[in-house]
């Protein structure tokens, strides 16, 4: 079992539980899925998108499918049905070893890191943030990037408000800064 859903179901529930909004072990909030996303630029180079899908499949562990335009917009040269990024939906288990490693390997080796911006709540207790270089994953190599990939990551949470969650994932490890 992974040690941070061990650490969730043991110390975050009963603190959450004797902070006194929640009742039962049932309403306190979880971490519902983890979501990364890599939009890429595949107008001038199409191993991009190959590069953008091997990149999530290492980090995570899960193969990325490839998202596709919706919509043609001239001014960007993007045509309906284009390739235009990779996403990654993890769940359970995977999700878990995912936010540890994200937690304590990944955001320590961001440079001049002091901590998440709390601002990027969206009003319904999911988290999103951008990472500008995919190298603060340790599974990268850097011998083989060929360009220098950024990604969003959201946190989904079941919490209905921006605090719940906010709490929630500062009991589970994310470094917020003030």
């Amino acid at each position: 079992m992974v040690q941070l859903y061990e650490f969730y179901k043991k110390d975050v529930v009963e603190q959450l539980l004797k902070g006194g909004r929640y009742t039962n072990r049932m309403q306190v909030p979880k971490v519902e899925k983890v979501v990364l996303n890599m939009g890429v630029n595949a107008n001038h180079d199409k191993d991009v998108i190959n590069e953008a899908q091997q990149e999530l499949a290492t980090i995570t562990g899960q193969k990325a499918l490839v998202t596709k335009a919706k919509k043609s917009i001239s001014n960007f040269k993007v045509r309906e049905g284009m390739p235009v990024g990779a996403k990654v939906t993890l769940r359970g288990q995977r999700m878990y070893e995912f936010l540890e490693r994200f937690f304590n390997a990944a955001l320590p080796r961001i440079r001049d890191f002091r901590g998440m911006n709390p601002r990027g709540f969206d009003g319904r207790g999911s988290y999103t943030m951008g990472v500008k270089d995919q190298t603060i994953f340790p599974e990268v190599e850097l011998d083989k990037i060929k360009h220098n990939l950024g990604m969003d990551v959201t946190i989904v949470t079941t919490a209905n408000t921006d605090a719940e969650a906010k709490e929630l994932l500062k009991l589970l490890g994310m470094p917020f800064s003030s």
